[in-house]
């Protein structure tokens, strides 16, 4: 197991693809040897970002999306033939890249993470650890992101403490236990396939 704490005065802040607002980069990765980081040699990417106003979503093609709110509540995703319902917050839900989504805003502003992954080449999931307990972590990278103040866990009995909006990068070869003592936080996994 090997664990890394991403500071979030450290994290990365980048344009929207479609230059529509600013995302804060927590943790990415990118095909091995890619001369230059870019949206067509990422392979994940976990990060956070504001909606502010109602509008289009970036087109990503080959591009898998998991989006949950943090902040605020109220958020709608309209795509041609469904609607992704985020009115609440905590609520994951999974999108393509390829989807015309526009956003609709019941309540004001929103603050969401994006767990986002190259189709074929890592599986993701994404949900918010609320209550105190016990969950079974497989092989691959785990982001713990501490959402709403401070937060505890413990990893095979191991503890850490995680600073508000601080993450911890955990990378393991087998399975691992994650308890979550106190706070709010949040769970992106990625398991590279192929």
């Amino acid at each position: 197991m090997k664990t890394t704490l991403l500071k979030s005065e450290d994290y990365a802040r980048s344009p929207w693809k479609n230059g529509g607002g600013i995302f804060t980069d927590i943790a990415d990765a990118h095909r091995p040897g890619s001369a230059v980081k870019d949206w067509d040699s990422l392979l994940w990417r976990f990060a956070s970002t504001p909606i502010v106003a109602p509008g289009p979503f970036s087109h990503m093609s080959g591009i898998d999306r998991l989006q949950m709110v943090i902040g605020g509540r109220g958020l709608v995703l309209k795509a041609q033939a469904q609607e992704f319902d985020e009115r609440e917050p905590f609520t994951t839900v999974r999108f393509t890249g390829e989807m015309e989504i526009v956003t609709e805003l019941e309540a004001g502003p929103v603050e969401v993470v994006n767990l986002m992954a190259r189709r074929g080449a890592a599986e993701i999931e994404l949900l918010a650890l609320r209550e105190p307990g016990e969950r079974q972590l497989a092989a691959g990278t785990h982001l713990i992101h501490a959402v709403s103040g401070d937060c505890s866990i413990r990893l095979d009995g191991v503890g850490f403490a995680i600073s508000h909006e601080n993450t911890l990068k955990v990378e393991l070869t087998g399975a691992s236990t994650l308890v979550l003592v106190s706070g709010l936080a949040v769970l992106g996994s990625i398991r590279i396939v192929g």
